[in-house]
């Protein structure tokens, strides 16, 4: 089944993501995981690329068989090109079919110092244009309701999406955001720009100190006044600041879903107990 046919209907999608283990001996903890999502009933559940977006030593397949194989979960599996040859991606591709994946998140992948990036792919509407040439997949692609780091200006990172839409990605799956006010602007650029595929809106439930410096390092997402003071009162506070991010999680899917938001992605961080306890909370509202 193709993602975009899960928003036909009225009802918010809801989504969870995994991410690989970097050793094959973790790949036990990451299978436990899914099998305590998988009572969750998501729509689908997707897997991020390898470690550090590497083709090597790379689960993501094999993570995303189990999840459609066997539980009968939609999976989305991610790809990232700034690290991989075409050589690459038609080796993932093929892994992918043989599997039963129909579902690709289509990525240019984060630069980082540890790989020497490759110029088969520039960018992530090369890649999906890419994908749909080589078989029947279903492609989602990534937004920003911040704006990408990189980019320029806002402008031009909406006109880098409808890049992406106009080569064939059928969803859009956004980075995390801590202010909801961001993704309603963000909703009205894509609008105005004539970008009409469904988004889902992703959302990290933040649940320690060291969690949120890493990853607003790495993509940039700023921290409204409300979030910096609970993280404030609760660091010295490990299981009071796991059920005040919990709270401040579920309070931003509930305005979501109020204001008719296509979709939920949850960034679950491999933790399905507080993946269970924002679905539990928001089950009634899907």
């Amino acid at each position: 089944m193709k993602i975009e046919s899960l928003f036909n209907g009225d009802r918010t999608v809801l989504s969870f993501e995994v991410f690989p283990p970097k050793k094959t001996g973790s790949l036990e903890t990451v299978y436990s995981t899914i099998a305590e999502l998988q009572n969750l009933r998501p729509d689908y559940i997707s897997v991020t690329y390898g470690a550090g977006g590497s083709a090597a030593n790379n689960f993501t397949c094999d993570i995303a068989s189990l999840i459609k194989n066997k539980y009968g979960i939609e999976a989305m599996a991610h790809l990232t090109c700034v690290n991989s040859t075409t050589a690459d991606v038609d080796r993932v591709l093929d892994e992918l079919k043989a599997n039963n994946i129909e579902n690709i998140l289509a990525l240019r992948g984060d630069k980082t110092p540890d790989f020497e990036p490759k110029t088969d792919f520039r960018y992530a509407n090369e890649l999906v244009s890419y994908i749909h040439s080589k078989g029947d997949f279903g492609v989602s692609v990534a937004g920003y309701p911040e704006t990408h780091f990189e980019a320029p200006s806002g402008k031009v990172d909406i006109q880098n999406l409808k890049n992406k839409v106009e080569c064939g990605a059928q969803s859009i799956v956004t980075q995390l955001f801590f202010n909801n006010s961001y993704f309603y602007r963000f909703m009205e650029r894509c609008d105005y720009s004539g970008i009409n595929v469904p988004v889902s809106a992703g959302i990290m439930p933040v649940t320690n100190k060291n969690q949120i410096e890493r990853m607003v390092s790495m993509c940039g997402a700023s921290l409204p006044r409300k979030f910096v003071k609970m993280i404030q009162k609760y660091e010295d506070r490990p299981d009071a600041l796991v059920d005040a991010g919990i709270a401040f999680a579920v309070d931003q899917i509930v305005d979501l879903i109020s204001n008719g938001v296509d979709g939920i992605h949850i960034y679950t961080m491999n933790n399905p107990y507080i993946a269970r306890r924002i679905t539990e909370s928001i089950k009634g509202l899907l």
